[in-house]
């Protein structure tokens, strides 16, 4: 009998120390969501989650409003979002978790335009999102609201230079004709 017990316990030991060299090998792999826990978390991002759904925007669509959207985005949002809102140029974006949206489906349109501003000015837990309060004033998150309600077509703006490797300063800037050079010619 105690052979019997041992053996299935070194069996049992044996089982567990291959399965777990092999997640070490393979690594642990994230899955995405399944479609009823993605409806459920937008249910309740939409319901619970975000306040201020009654807020209305204090600024018009007008061109000179979205530019000043595109602009604000474009230094504060751009590293997740891309230029455009979709996420073109982005190494990141078709593989974080939970996933990025594009900012043009219709589970972000759906938000109210105070539930947009809430969702820049606190973030929104868990999915990574970063909070603007006390980084942006009201009217540069309400200008992106008005920009997020415009957005240009997908990979119209082309790549963030933080990832196409054309930020002055940097090396490839340089090899194109010198992009970034103090405006003595010293080098950095």
């Amino acid at each position: 009998m105690s052979k019997i017990v041992l053996g299935s316990a070194i069996g049992c030991l044996t089982t567990l120390l291959v399965i777990s060299f092999l997640l070490g090998l393979r690594g642990v792999a994230v899955r995405p969501s399944a479609k009823w826990e993605a409806r459920i978390i937008d249910s309740a991002k939409h319901r619970l989650l975000v306040g201020d759904k009654k807020a209305s925007n204090p600024l018009a669509v007008t061109a000179e409003n979205i530019e000043e959207g595109r602009e604000n985005f474009a230094h504060y949002c751009f590293a997740c979002h891309g230029l455009d809102g979709q996420g073109t140029g982005v190494p990141f974006f078709d593989g974080i978790s939970p996933p990025i949206p594009p900012l043009t489906a219709r589970s972000v349109q759906a938000y109210s335009d105070g539930q947009l501003y809430w969702v820049i000015k606190n973030g929104l837990w868990p999915s990574g999102m970063p909070a603007a309060k006390g980084i942006l004033t009201d009217d540069e998150m309400w200008s992106m609201v008005v920009y997020i309600r415009n957005l240009p077509p997908a990979g119209s703006l082309g790549e963030p230079a933080a990832y196409s490797g054309a930020c002055p300063g940097s090396s490839q800037a340089e090899a194109r004709g010198g992009a970034g050079r103090p405006p003595t010619g010293r080098t950095l």
